[in-house]
């Protein structure tokens, strides 16, 4: 299992987590998905969903 993860919604990279002791943090690769900054996440998979959530917002 990795540790680190990128997060793609579409063709849009929209940042990596990184796995820490307390779960899955996000950091933004763009603007777009600065809301998720800093965010722990359970898995990578909880962290694309709220990425493309977000995107979907748009």
């Amino acid at each position: 299992m990795s540790d680190r993860y990128i997060i793609e919604v579409g063709s849009q990279q929209a940042g990596i987590v990184v796995r820490g002791p307390e779960g899955y943090r996000f950091f933004a690769a763009s603007q777009r998905f600065q809301q998720l900054e800093g965010r722990i996440f359970r898995n990578a998979r909880e962290a694309e969903r709220a990425a493309a959530r977000l995107l979907e917002a748009a």
